[in-house]
């Protein structure tokens, strides 16, 4: 068996795969070239088991046009005899291999129906690739609601005991690292726990400001006697206009800030023209899955995501 990065002359076996095998695999030949184009699909991050001159099993990983390391998968293809478990831990073990420790740990992306458990043809692939994935470490599973909004929705009504106002870097780092504080959110624990609460609130300034979005457009929301309540970061991804993230601090939790915040988002978005808007949020975090439900969204897909287990920050 030999394990190699794929070259230029392998491009009409990955589009066959990719056409052949959509399954739980996500990709489409369309967003294959556009990835390509982009900078977030490269030869250097797809991996492919090959023998006798012939690919039997390949790994398509995601990363972000700026990065040297690949983030996620994207799609897992086999087409040999026999399991395809080892193969693909070993494709996953791969990319893995001499990654620095103080970059984003990789994860596996899987997109499902919202139905997928009554689907036997989904159950039936997820099971190899999860087995794959968790014998190369990523042990860990968190299944995200994926809401999306659109006009005939209803746009929600605008905050009225908010207001909100622009702010520095700095000063979104410090609400970053205050709204982690025991928050819901599966990848923000994780972070916290490997990189520390400062760390993670960087890390997390960074990622988003990396993002298509508009740096412009975020905001931090106050009340009336002036505190600071939350904020709210409409942003874009390659897919179009996206929920960035909607924080409240702690001590103002409970009070229902969460719709004024992703009111005051889905508002912004809408006036770029915003004619859908997506977003996630882990299955435990129940307030913002509310809030979502409250404001209109609705759940069109759900996100499996297969990352390592959280590790203590030095």
């Amino acid at each position: 068996m030999t394990i190699r990065n794929t070259v230029e002359a392998d491009l009409d076996t990955i589009l066959a795969l990719i056409e052949q095998q959509k399954s739980v695999n996500t990709v489409n030949v369309p967003q294959y070239h556009d990835h390509v184009a982009a900078g977030m699909y490269r030869d250097a991050w797809n991996w492919v088991v090959e023998e006798d001159g012939k690919i039997q099993a390949l790994a398509i990983w995601w990363g972000r046009p700026g990065d040297e390391h690949p983030y996620s998968i994207d799609g897992l293809y086999f087409v040999g005899d026999g399991d395809p478990v080892p193969a693909w831990t070993a494709l996953i073990q791969q990319a893995i291999e001499g990654r620095p420790d103080e970059i984003e740990q990789p994860e596996y992306h899987i997109f499902l129906a919202p139905d997928w458990r009554d689907d036997p043809e989904t159950v039936a692939a997820l099971e190899p690739r999860s087995q794959a994935a968790a014998a190369a470490g990523l042990t860990a599973i968190t299944d995200r609601l994926r809401y999306d909004w659109r006009p005939e929705y209803g746009l929600p009504e605008r905050s009225t005991r908010l207001r909100f106002e622009p702010a520095d870097d700095e000063a979104f780092v410090d609400v970053f690292a205050r709204v982690s504080d025991d928050s819901l959110d599966a990848a923000t624990a994780r972070d916290v726990a490997r990189l520390g609460r400062e760390g993670a609130a960087r890390a997390d300034l960074e990622g988003y400001k990396s993002m298509p979005g508009d740096r412009s457009w975020w905001r931090l929301g106050y009340d009336a006697n002036d505190e600071l309540v939350g904020f709210a970061m409409p942003s874009a991804n390659a897919g179009g206009p996206v929920v960035g993230y909607v924080g409240v601090v702690p001590e103002h939790r409970g009070h229902g800030y969460v719709d004024d915040l992703l009111a005051e988002i889905t508002h912004q978005l809408v006036e770029t023209g915003a004619e859908r808007i997506r977003s996630d949020t882990d299955f435990g975090n129940v307030p913002m899955a509310k809030s979502f439900e409250r404001l209109g969204y609705r759940i069109f897909a759900v996100r499996r995501v297969l990352s390592f287990p959280e590790t203590d920050a030095n």
